[in-house]
């Protein structure tokens, strides 16, 4: 398995403010960063796996619903976590 509890905890120490703090808009958009990255690659090798291209356009979905969100509640922390994790905007 690719995402395992220590990778799980290790992106929410380093983007959420700490390892159990999983509810940060932070922790989950870099956490959802790092399944899109894995999908994208599968989707590479795998062209015709439409199951994995339909969950990977839900998580960008997702994704791009939490960034608005934080958007409107504070900019510098939108604009840090697209700095951090190099989403392009």
């Amino acid at each position: 398995m690719y995402l395992t509890k220590e990778v799980k905890e290790e992106i929410f120490a380093k983007h959420g403010g700490a390892a159990v703090n999983t509810g940060s808009s932070e922790g989950q958009i870099a956490l959802f960063t790092f399944r899109i990255n894995h999908l994208t690659g599968h989707l590479k090798k795998n062209r015709h796996d439409f199951n994995t291209e339909r969950s990977l356009v839900k998580l960008v979905g997702k994704r791009r619903s939490l960034l608005d969100y934080l958007k409107k509640k504070d900019i510098n922390r939108y604009r840090e976590i697209i700095k951090e994790l190099n989403i392009r905007k």
